[in-house]
């Protein structure tokens, strides 16, 4: 049987989105064409974030190279990243390391079905990339549109005096999780034992250790 991992991801590190459809969605591919689904990675981070700062990614592709995956199912291209040069370096090193990968939603893969390599996969994802690219810029420029206004009719940015948390506040508020990455526990596991988000721990982990 051929074995697959799936690779889920969504942006907001509060209780608005979740993982939950992606894995399903996928699961239910893995069942209808005969993969077994070996491991499932879950992250809740910025697509537009780089491979280093995506701990729970680095350690999927890492996973999938070593033990020799057959696929890796992730549930559309934006899932991977939102940088062109991200996304394509990404598939560059599974092509090379010969580790599939499949995009659900665009119904695309690095590797067609005969085994060769799919002539037009670096051209949607150029094309889709420099789309996701231009939203961002978008976005951006709404946002500092927004934020210019706002300072102009007398608001004020930053947080409000005394919620900035001290170094002291937070290593008490966050021992456990200190504890646990002292000890030598992996950023996703010390999250699901501390019941805290991943970001928070990648902070925490930066900040403390």
């Amino acid at each position: 049987m051929k074995t697959a991992v799936i690779y889920a991801r969504v942006s907001s590190t509060s209780d608005r989105q979740n993982t939950d459809r992606q894995v399903v969605d996928l699961s239910a591919y893995a069942d209808k064409n005969g993969y077994q689904v070996e491991k499932i990675f879950t992250e809740n981070i910025s697509g537009a974030k780089k491979n280093e700062e995506r701990p729970v990614l680095c350690e999927c592709l890492d996973y999938c190279i070593t033990n020799k995956i057959d696929t890796l199912l992730i549930s559309e291209l934006s899932r991977l990243g939102r940088n062109v040069d991200e996304v394509l370096a990404n598939v560059r090193l599974c092509k090379d390391k010969h580790l599939n990968i499949y995009f659900q939603k665009e119904a695309l893969s690095i590797f067609q079905a005969d085994g060769t390599k799919n002539p037009f996969l670096n051209i949607f994802i150029s094309v889709l990339g420099t789309c996701a690219e231009m939203e961002r810029e978008n976005i951006k420029f709404r946002l500092n549109s927004g934020r210019k206004l706002y300072i102009e009719n007398g608001g004020k940015l930053g947080r409000k005096l005394g919620s900035v948390k001290s170094a002291e506040q937070k290593k008490t508020q966050y021992k456990q999780v200190i504890s646990l990455l002292k000890k030598g526990e992996s950023i996703r596991n010390t999250a699901k034992i501390a019941g805290v988000g991943v970001s928070t721990v990648q902070r925490i982990k930066k900040e403390f250790i």
